[in-house]
């Protein structure tokens, strides 16, 4: 029970970052590998101010949703004036920027070392794994009815309609750059409550466990699971952090399991494109 517990955290916890990339990827069409930046401000937040400043675990979450919204804010300066192959490559560079300050300001982060002994949130409840996982429930259940709430309304349509065709929809007045840049800033302190609830169950940190390979994990499994669906994003999750542990449970040592998936992450991906590219479940094709 405990087992499965744990992977339903991780799989919650994934989830919120999947329903959030695919606020941006799916239904505004744009393809970003900075998601990992944005995880990251959400775990180093709760790992240093609950650490060091014995801030409370909620408060700091808090922050760093709002540390990630700054950070969304000014890079989607820049990235909303692009979209297609550009923007995708604009956001690698905001991901190696945020990689490469994790690893060398190291009195703040303590660089490759990383940050451990990241207390849980106070409370008897949250220090089983069946509590984690519904605090981590609680969480994911929020941001997905928000999400649904955003792409159900108005604004959401606009943001097909930019999809679809950016400057048919700018004949009409709507300022594409403005809706670009709030939906990027949404999903970015999505993401960071994510990274808050990785920091405090796994109790240790460093920059390896946000760096590009994460965010194209994820988005690899918002692809799979299928752009613009909110229940894909889950789907692809829970098949992407399944898909290990049923390599272990066939024979495979841990340690080539963990190399064997990066290839059947790949396999998966080109898979995808020829044969059905938009996921799973999804509705619309990159």
């Amino acid at each position: 029970m405990e087992y499965l517990a744990h992977l339903a955290v991780v799989i919650g916890i994934y989830g919120i970052l999947t329903t959030s990339l695919n606020l941006v990827s799916g239904y505004a069409g744009l393809v970003t590998l900075s998601h990992g930046a944005f995880y990251a401000a959400g775990a180093y937040a709760v790992a240093i101010l609950t650490k060091f400043h014995g801030v409370n675990f909620f408060a700091a979450m808090v922050v760093g949703a709002l540390v990630a919204a700054v950070l969304a804010a000014v890079f989607g300066v820049v990235l909303s004036r692009f979209r297609g192959d550009y923007y995708l490559l604009v956001s690698i560079g905001v991901q190696f920027i945020a990689t490469i300050t994790l690893l060398n300001w190291q009195s703040f982060t303590n660089g490759p070392f990383g940050i451990s002994g990241i207390a849980r949130p106070a409370g008897e409840i949250f220090q089983s794994t069946l509590g984690y996982l519904l605090l981590t429930a609680i969480i994911f259940a929020l941001v997905y009815i928000v999400a649904r709430h955003l792409v159900g309304s108005p604004y959401g349509r606009v943001l097909k309609a930019i999809r679809e065709d950016e400057e048919a929809i700018r004949v009409f007045g709507y300022r594409t750059e403005w809706f670009k840049h709030s939906i990027y800033v949404m999903s970015a302190m999505m993401a960071a409550l994510a990274g808050a609830l990785f920091a405090a169950y796994f109790s240790f940190i460093d920059p390896w466990s946000f760096a590009i390979a994460e965010s194209i994990l994820i988005l690899v499994m918002v692809i799979l699971g299928g752009l613009a669906n909110l229940k894909g994003s889950l789907l692809g999750a829970v098949v992407l952090v399944l898909l290990p542990e049923f390599l272990r449970f066939v024979g495979f040592a841990p340690e080539i399991a963990a190399h064997t998936r990066l290839g059947i992450y790949g396999l998966l991906l080109i898979l995808l494109m020829l044969y059905r590219p938009q996921g799973l479940i999804g509705e619309y094709k990159l």
